[in-house]
């Protein structure tokens, strides 16, 4: 009678094991599937917004062109450091980088750190001369804007990224569809035709996508640039802010295929959803945030046509200041 009652015990744990295992299953494959069906449907409603655009076309063919050119190296020692660059894309013109940032995170330590570079900082541009390191995407992409950056402040970014402005604002749409609630410091209005129009009020608002573009390349104020790239760097915490929420966790398939028709990169699929599971695993309590040339190193310069005014900087303290920021 004992030996029976044990039979059926070990039975009965036997089926509780096997229900266990089979919702672990059923579990695992809903979540792939749902996953999968959000980064599909992300990717076909990015696809179906920027049908036809050429700015399309020319990002597919920059990527090319890019990837094969870009010699960065992942070292391997677990930090990754991302150049990560916004760009405006105009018909046909050669794109122009209005956003110039390494960005650097850390899982283990589980600290991010975000650098600014003001687009006007006057760099030696290996094989061109002193420029406006914004040239330097100009003249060569994000490589030469590599060795740009390795050059004159001795960092080596391991990856790139291009994001268009365009794609900015589906992004965020995506991600924060009720808008982003932003401080907004001051009155911003300008009208720059069908390209940028900003008309924002003072005080605490949710903007949507373009609303939020607007607001981040904004500098029409005393402090011009230094002021826009602060907003920029305020954007990046809000939305990262908007992403470690529990609708933005959930939302992380459809924003992976939402963003791929929009952003060039020489990281793989593993890497990014590598770094993602980290980022989401292992968040950042806060991003520390630099901008240089820092306030007590920079003075505007008039320089011969056509470079004209540029930002002039101890370049060695500059090197210096950025490199005790991310080691």
């Amino acid at each position: 009678m004992t030996a029976k009652r044990s039979t059926r015990r070990r039975k009965r744990r036997l089926r509780k094991r096997r229900v266990f295992v089979a919702a672990l299953l059923l579990i695992f494959i809903t979540s792939i599937g749902y996953a999968g069906y959000e980064y599909m449907m992300g990717k076909q409603d990015s696809l179906g917004k920027v049908s036809g655009q050429n700015g399309e076309v020319q990002l597919e063919e920059m990527s090319s062109k890019y990837k094969e050119a870009f010699e960065g190296v992942d070292n391997h020692d677990g930090v990754t450091n991302v150049l990560l660059l916004g760009v405006d894309q105009r018909g046909s013109e050669t794109p122009r980088s209005d956003t110039i940032m390494i960005a650097q995170y850390d899982p283990e330590n589980e600290t991010a750190r975000l650098v600014s570079i003001m687009r006007d900082t006057y760099v030696n541009i290996p094989g061109h001369g002193y420029n406006k390191i914004n040239a330097a995407f100009a003249f060569g992409g994000p490589e030469l804007l590599r060795k740009t950056i390795v050059e004159n402040f001795g960092v080596k970014p391991e990856y790139y990224a291009i994001i268009d402005f365009d794609g900015f604002t589906h992004i965020v749409d995506t991600l924060a569809p009720n808008g982003v609630k932003v401080d907004i410091e001051k009155d911003m209005h300008y009208n720059g035709g069908k390209d940028t129009n900003i008309d924002l009020k003072a005080g605490t608002q949710r903007l949507n996508g373009d609303e939020l573009l607007g607001y981040a390349r904004y500098r029409g104020d005393a402090r011009g640039d230094f002021a826009r790239v602060e907003r920029q760097q305020k954007v990046i915490k809000l939305l990262k802010d908007e992403l470690l929420s529990f609708s933005g966790v959930l939302k992380a398939p459809r924003l992976i295929g939402t963003i791929q028709p929009y952003v060039d990169t020489n990281m793989g699929t593993s890497k990014i959803l590598s770094l993602g599971k980290d980022f989401i695993l292992n968040p950042p309590k806060d991003i520390e945030t630099l901008s240089v040339p820092t306030d007590d190193n920079v003075w505007n310069q008039r320089k011969p046509f056509p470079v004209g005014l540029v930002l002039a900087h101890d370049e060695q303290e500059t090197a210096q200041t950025i490199q005790e920021f991310l080691e």
